[in-house]
């Protein structure tokens, strides 16, 4: 089989260089699509499910939410194992499957099997899926630079403006906020006042619940005009909340205000986000989408950001503290320039010892060739350029002219043996006729 290659090749010489230059150009194309990043994605073929139930302790939360959820996922096709993660008002599992296995079909058959067992959690418990990134997903993070300015209104902007602009990227899974405070009403209740009132609690979480609703409307035509009537019933201010009426006793409504004290505060938080020692602040992580060009998406965020930038607050500005895209393009660089100059280097070496230009150009020019090729694997298997698999082919150099250096020793030697042999005819041919 290799000899009748061999023997094509040797007769079609000038199908074998149309060859070669096609899968060369081929390779040029491929490196001008292949995806780009600085470290391999390495990650396991997961889907996360999220649960959350504040309030309760890691045991109820592993003996109500995870081990029913953990107990049907595992029936699932193509599932290898599934990890869980029980803690303090929330639930994380982890469903792991096959290395071969679409991820968005993994998420599809999550997706289908959490629809069909939500009769099995505690009311008002909802399990949510994660979002489809990666374990390297986290290509950039910002800050917002607003001095002067609230964290809470600095973490409004990024929740409500900054956050739905950047989502809307090719390429972007998630914006994740973090820092700053999300404001919320909150209601403070007197004991003794509730128990005079004889109330409780729930009284108080229905009427809230109850009067923060849309309440309808209706349409009328007078005198030829038609009228959309509708009542807002969503609560807008402090004074509306403190004006509720939880229940009337003796022909007289007991509001909140007369229970407890209303006010606007801050989330509680575990925890808080300070900017290399400067205070706190508030910000956002890009999350990267599952296969997607990490390079080429981190420059549409920061195009978006440009024009992000316009609708701030006077004053406010963006602040990068990590950026994948230098890490890229430093890791690419310098790779490129070791490229270049290990082909270089290797191309002066062969043609020193070998001192035969045509045997230096049969080695020199599978070293463009081979790594033009080398891209087309990595496209045709989805892997990105990266550190490690630049690195390989840089590795794979010495391979080649090794191998090269090799078949024309070989030819060499060939040659000289079949030459010999011309020789040791050609002096018994004369021989015979002297």
């Amino acid at each position: 089989m290799v000899e009748n290659i061999i023997s094509f090749s040797l007769r079609n010489r000038f199908i074998v260089l149309l060859f070669a230059i096609g899968i060369f150009t081929w390779g040029l194309f491929s490196v001008k699509t292949s995806k780009i990043d600085a470290i391999p994605d390495l990650s396991e073929n997961q889907v996360i499910v999220f649960t959350e139930w504040m309030g309760r302790s890691p045991q109820i939360i592993e003996d109500q939410i995870t081990y029913p959820l953990v107990t049907n996922l595992q029936g699932l096709p193509q599932v290898k194992y599934v990890r869980a993660n029980s803690m303090f008002g929330m639930s994380f599992i982890y469903i792991i499957f096959e290395d071969y296995v679409d991820v968005y079909w993994a998420r599809s058959r999550v997706l289908e099997r959490l629809n069909s067992i939500g009769n099995v959690l505690p009311d008002g418990v909802n399990p949510t899926i994660g979002p489809d990134g990666t374990g390297v997903g986290h290509v950039l993070w910002y800050t917002l630079d607003a001095k002067g300015m609230d964290l809470g209104e600095q973490r409004a902007v990024q929740d409500w403006y900054i956050k739905f602009a950047l989502q809307n990227v090719p390429g972007v899974s998630e914006i994740a906020s973090f820092g700053g405070f999300q404001k919320q009403y909150q209601i403070s209740i007197d004991p003794d006042k509730l128990s005079y009132y004889k109330l409780n609690i729930q009284d108080v979480m229905r009427a809230v619940k109850s009067n923060n609703n849309e309440a309808g409307g209706r349409k009328f035509e007078m005198s030829g005009i038609g009228y959309i009537i509708k009542t807002t019933g969503y609560l807008k201010s402090i004074e509306e909340i403190g004006n509720l009426s939880v229940r009337t006793q003796s022909s007289i409504p007991v509001k909140i205000r007369d229970i407890g004290t209303v006010q606007m505060a801050g989330e509680s938080r575990l925890g808080i986000f300070d900017y290399n020692g400067e205070g706190e602040a508030v910000g956002g992580i890009v999350v990267l989408r599952y296969g997607e060009n990490a390079n080429e998406v981190i420059n549409k965020v920061k195009a978006k950001m440009t024009e992000v930038t316009k609708g701030l607050p006077e004053g406010m500005k963006f602040n990068i503290v990590y950026d994948r895209g230098k890490l890229i393009e430093e890791s690419i660089s310098s790779i490129k320039t070791t490229l270049i100059e290990e082909m270089l280097v290797v191309s002066l070496i062969v043609i020193i010892f070998l001192l035969h230009w045509r045997s230096a150009i049969s080695i020199i020019i599978q070293i463009p060739i081979t790594i033009a090729a080398s891209f087309i694997v990595l496209n045709a298997f989805n892997i990105s350029s990266n550190i490690m698999s630049l690195t390989g082919i840089a590795l794979a150099i010495g391979v080649i002219v090794d191998n090269g250096i090799i078949m024309a020793e070989n030819s060499y030697k060939n040659l000289a043996v079949r030459q010999a042999e011309l020789n040791e005819q050609r002096k018994g041919g004369s021989a015979d006729v002297v």
